[in-house]
């Protein structure tokens, strides 16, 4: 869903002034299979290359050669492949993910040992030399990795569809990567004097790089900033300042950075940073909460200034789109501001997952920087924006006077993209239990949640990208109930027909007249969501805990202040917050709901009560305690990758084991910078004290055996990973071929989680290899455990999963365990 006038373009030219390189090795020649691998927005994965990887039977490729048998017992057999005259490896038929899931090996014969960057565009995945290593899925040209080659045969398997792969030699190990740059436009009138801008540093030697310094010098005006650790053979994108204070013409300006060891330049690269009027389009950065990463977001500012009280339109971009991009596709309005976040990255998390939480970020910085009317807020966007409108706007409500879905579709289920299909069922009983986790993706399930809001439909007839069948089908499912809908069908409209495919005048005169209306006002509530601990409020309400954690939750309430009741129903709903300031002070309030004994009670406090449904009867309960799930720590185990979490290895456990817990964070860590444009510390064990990461959340990777922070974290967990054997409450599987994922909270704080990537030898860790927790959407539950089996036999090699209750223990009730 790419929009044709923004068209992501990435040129190499940076990228081959940054290297300096000796020689440059283009792969040409190699063998190929496909039919061998099944990733997608879910938990379960299969890739039986890496099986046969990890079990050391893989053989050497050759031309004609037996890998195995498919699924439908035909041979897969290897094939030579060489090639283009543009250096490219491609299959007839091939897409995204290598030809029906395949793999290509690429072999490299080298005189003696070196230092090189691994540069492949259009892959999923590398292993070079049996290491796990990120891929670049979208062929943009800037994943640079830094790799040893050994003296002999070198081997790369690469996942990947079309894709070219060349290696750069190198003679320097440390430098500035100048491709993948975020950085902020200096605005004139704005105070530039502390800017922030982020570039990538390559540590391609051998040991970890500490203690260096980042100086930027703008007209003279020179600003130090300190460089976090980077580990070994390793890229790592670092946030440093910048004074543009003295810049007084628009244009482009250069800023001078040099790397710094000791006070000694190891490295220099220019950059230019877009000088602008107030009045134009411009780009602004800010460190988020997710990683402490540097993000940015575009602005279109209000015609003729910024006004107190003035609009706010939250757009959101499509597939391929940068924010900047997005922001200049609108003009500038009279009545309000609008700000484009940028999910993390142009294709990023589909709005999902990181990509919801980027938008948020971006909304109130938006409110405290732009001081909008609170009753005069909008969300809109475009095709995946069109999704992400669908989404943001069902799962927040009560954020949006209006919402405007362009070209869109309404779910992951139904659409997919690049990541494929969320599943929308499964026979395997292990598999219902995961997809659980996809529920708050599910649009159509929240369709009522749409309710109050004005809802605008602006599609093509004519799209080939995104069909307008989605618009019709959202149309329909509105129509049976909606009284605020307006829609419309460009005629012969392809999916881009210009700016007005987003800046569509009746869209905006809609949103107008429209304003959010105050809580007071809303004496009636109907809300729906899959998961408090991604939305728990509407209104006066809020869902604090689930019965059956991540099935649909819902309440139908009604008040009425005069009488002073609370009435209505609830499905799955064990923790219900209401709020009571709109009752008068010591006012009497009866609450009746499902049927349960009416409550009575004076308003005392005229501020909240909490209700437990227990035994089928609703009372009032105290707050919950801090150490329950809560909307701030609900879980699956997708939770512990946010609140700037650190990636914490193991050093404890067998040579072997130990290079698999670093090689491991270090491709979660490659794979989390590429689709999140993020940025994460990893740190050894023996390094870890809660002290000094206080407020952070932790990835674990290994097990009790070897990782020394496992006690500190984990040592009242229900969950054990030992060498050998895992327990899950009375649960016990034995084996060195065992992993798990899984997350729990961290008991010193309400609100951090810890995320376990583990195994019980070896085998087990490996496969874990799978990090399909970054696709968007995708589906996880609290807690899996599965064997290496399940990258060849798929969901059958599932041992157990399932959600933790509202206290943290584990229900099997909740659970699928293997018989």
């Amino acid at each position: 869903m790419t929009g044709k006038r923004y068209l992501v373009t990435i040129t190499l030219l940076f990228f081959l002034q940054i290297i300096q390189s000796q020689e440059v090795y283009h792969f040409t020649k190699g063998f190929v299979i496909s039919g061998v691998t099944r990733y997608g927005r879910e938990a379960i994965y299969t890739d039986q290359l890496a099986y046969q990887l990890f079990l050391k039977t893989l053989e050497t490729p050759a031309d004609k050669k037996l890998f195995g048998k498919n699924e439908a017992g035909q041979d897969i057999v290897w094939q030579a492949i060489v090639a283009d005259s543009l250096n490219r490896f491609r299959t007839r038929g091939s897409g995204f993910g290598g030809g029906a899931g395949g793999y290509y090996y690429l072999p490299y014969q080298s005189d003696k040992e070196a230092t090189a960057l691994l540069n492949i565009k259009g892959n999923s995945s590398v292993f070079f030399n049996g290491e796990p290593h990120g891929g670049d899925a979208y062929s943009l040209g800037w994943l640079v990795i830094p790799v040893k080659i050994k003296k002999g045969l070198n081997e790369l398997f690469v996942r990947a569809g079309q894709f070219t792969a060349d290696v750069q030699f190198l003679n320097k190990n440390n430098f500035i990567s100048i491709a993948d740059s975020t950085l902020p436009s200096v605005v004139l009138s704005h105070d530039n004097s502390r800017l922030q801008g982020a570039v990538v540093v390559v540590n391609a030697s051998g040991k970890e790089l500490n203690g260096l310094v980042m100086r930027s010098s703008v007209n003279g005006n020179v600003q130090n900033s300190n460089i976090p650790s980077i580990p070994a053979m390793s890229a790592r994108k670092i946030i440093f300042s910048i004074n543009a204070s003295g810049v007084s013409s628009i244009g482009t300006v250069s800023c001078k950075l040099s790397l710094l060891d000791k006070d000694k330049s190891i490295d220099e690269k220019t950059i230019s940073l877009d000088v602008v009027e107030s009045s134009a389009k411009y780009s602004e950065t800010f460190i988020s909460d997710i990683d402490g990463s540097l993000q940015y977001y575009a602005v279109t500012p209000q015609l003729n200034g910024p006004q107190k009280n003035a609009a706010l339109f939250l757009s959101v971009h499509g597939a391929g789109v940068e924010a900047i991009g997005q922001a200049r596709a609108y003009q500038s309005k009279d009545w309000g501001t609008l700000v484009a976040a940028t999910n993390r990255r142009p294709r990023g998390f589909n709005w999902e997952d990181w990509g919801r939480i980027d938008a948020l970020e971006v909304l109130n910085i938006a409110k405290q920087k732009f001081n909008p009317d609170p009753q005069h807020i909008y969300l809109t966007g475009h095709s995946m924006g069109g999704h992400g409108t669908w989404f943001l706007g069902s799962t927040y409500p009560d954020k949006w006077a209006a919402i405007g879905a362009c070209s869109g579709y309404p779910t992951l289920k139904g659409y997919g993209s690049a990541d494929g299909l969320i599943p929308d069922s499964s026979r395997s009983a292990a598999e219902q239990i995961l997809l659980r986790g996809s529920n708050p993706s599910d649009v159509l399930k929240l369709v009522n949640n749409y309710k109050t809001l004005g809802v605008y439909i602006l599609h093509g007839d004519a799209d080939k990208t995104v069909s307008v069948n989605y618009a019709r089908q959202m149309r329909k499912l509105l129509g049976e109930f909606h009284t605020d809908l307006s829609y419309y069908e460009y005629p012969n409209g392809e999916h881009w027909f210009g700016d007005q495919s987003v800046d569509w005048k009746p869209m905006f005169d809609f949103f107008k007249w429209h304003q959010l209306a105050a809580d007071s006002s809303f004496d009636k509530i109907e809300f729906t969501t899959a998961s408090p601990g991604i939305s728990s409020s509407y209104r006066w309400t809020a869902i604090e805990q689930q019965e059956h954690p991540l099935l649909y939750a819902k309440i139908n309430l009604n008040r009425n202040r005069k009488s002073g009741t609370i009435t209505g129903s609830t499905e799955n709903v064990v923790v219900l917050k209401l709020d009571l300031k709109e009752f008068s002070k010591n006012k009497n309030i009866t609450i009746t709901l499902d049927n349960s004994p009416a409550i009575n009670f004076t308003n005392e406090q005229a501020d909240s009560v909490y209700l437990l449904k227990e035994n089928g009867k609703w009372k009032i309960t105290g707050v919950p305690f801090a150490k329950e799930k809560s909307p701030a720590r609900y879980g699956t185990f997708k939770d512990p990758f946010n609140h700037h979490m650190v990636f914490i290895y193991a050093t404890g456990g067998s040579a072997e084991e130990n290079q698999w817990s670093r090689d491991k964070a270090r491709f979660d860590a490659e794979t989390w910078y590429y689709r999140a444009n993020g940025a994460v510390d990893i740190v050894a064990d023996k390094d870890y004290f809660y002290d000094k990461y206080e407020g952070r959340n932790v990835i674990l990777y290994g097990n009790a055996n070897n990782n020394t922070a496992w006690k500190k974290l984990l040592g009242d967990c229900p969950i054990q990973i030992e060498k050998n054997r895992i327990t899950a409450g009375q649960q016990s599987f034995t084996g060195d071929d065992l992993a798990a994922y899984f997350t729990w909270p961290i008991k010193q704080s309400t609100i951090n989680s810890v995320g376990v990537i583990g195994g019980t030898g070896l085998k087990g860790m490996q496969a874990t290899l799978g990090n399909q927790y970054f696709a968007g959407g995708s589906g996880f539950a609290d807690y899996m455990i599965f064997s290496l089996d399940m990258l060849a036999k798929g969901s059958a090699g599932i041992k157990m999963t399932g959600y933790f209750d509202n206290q943290w223990r584990i229900d099997l009730n909740e659970a699928f365990v293997l018989k």
